[in-house]
């Protein structure tokens, strides 16, 4: 049994990054914070990767925090969350803002910082036994790798403190309906679901994805002729490459485009 972590395996232009600690629900410590880290860090850098694929081993897809670690760490919980959560949130804002395209399966619950993963993917499937909880408030703690940002985003104020505040429960169903993930699938066809999804956005027009994500990213901030400014800037770059130039002709032959992500 491979005892890494995290599993990284590169398939062609795919990466695939697999929370390994089934046994632990996946629960989040600090070395699969800084793997996490390292990882999205390569497929951030490596002009190979076109798509990026997060998933979680076994039953859970993430528990979150490793409580375990927490209480090991003693009268020094505050520094080692400090330097759990400072690591984490590299490789969650590193993975966000990468000009690729981030798929998420979530293969089971959901829960804590591990709610925060799901919710960073552009595209989310998950299965129908999922479910989804903030948690924090059960063990005396505020949210962490980008919920009270993310999750009002998608679903709303309201709903946001329904999640972090009541703590209420989400299952995967209702999470589809109110925009929390993008759909769900049932749990024996999350594989070919995946797969579908991967071809797709591993033979997008990658440059133009990634400026997509960073506009849709900063669309809540700042005036609208700022962003009409960004979006401009984007599109102009987006011209230039050679996917854009492919993308014309596929349209104008009425062919299906041959993308390469340049």
């Amino acid at each position: 049994m491979n005892e890494e972590p995290l599993l990284v395996t590169l398939d062609g232009p795919v990466a695939t990054l697999t929370l390994n600690r089934p046994g632990v629900g996946n629960a989040i410590d600090l070395p699969l914070a800084q793997a996490l880290m390292r990882a999205a860090i390569r497929c951030d850098q490596d002009d190979r990767v076109r798509c990026v694929v997060l998933t979680g081993a076994g039953r859970l897809f993430c528990a979150g925090g490793d409580l375990s670690a927490f209480a090991a760490a003693g009268d020094q919980v505050p520094s080692f969350l400090s330097e759990l959560a400072g690591t984490l949130h590299m490789g969650i804002s590193r993975l966000q803002r990468m000009a690729k395209p981030l798929l998420v399966l979530v293969n089971g619950p959901a829960a804590g910082a591990g709610l925060s993963l799901a919710l960073i993917g552009d595209i989310v499937i998950a299965v129908r036994s999922a479910h989804f909880t903030a948690a924090y408030g059960s063990v005396g703690l505020s949210p962490d790798g980008g919920m009270s940002w993310l999750l009002p985003r998608l679903i709303g104020l309201r709903r946001a403190q329904d999640m972090i505040i009541a703590n209420r429960r989400v299952h995967a169903e209702e999470a589809a309906g109110i925009g929390l993930i993008t759909r769900v699938v049932e749990d024996t066809e999350l594989v070919s679901a995946g797969a579908e999804a991967i071809r797709s956005l591993a033979n997008a027009p990658t440059r133009a994805v990634g400026a997509a994500r960073a506009l849709l990213l900063d669309s809540f901030d700042g005036a609208l002729e700022a962003h009409l400014d960004r979006e401009a800037r984007h599109i102009t770059a987006s011209a230039a490459t050679r996917d854009c130039r492919e993308g014309v002709a596929a349209y104008l032959g009425r062919r299906k485009p041959d993308f390469v992500g340049a």
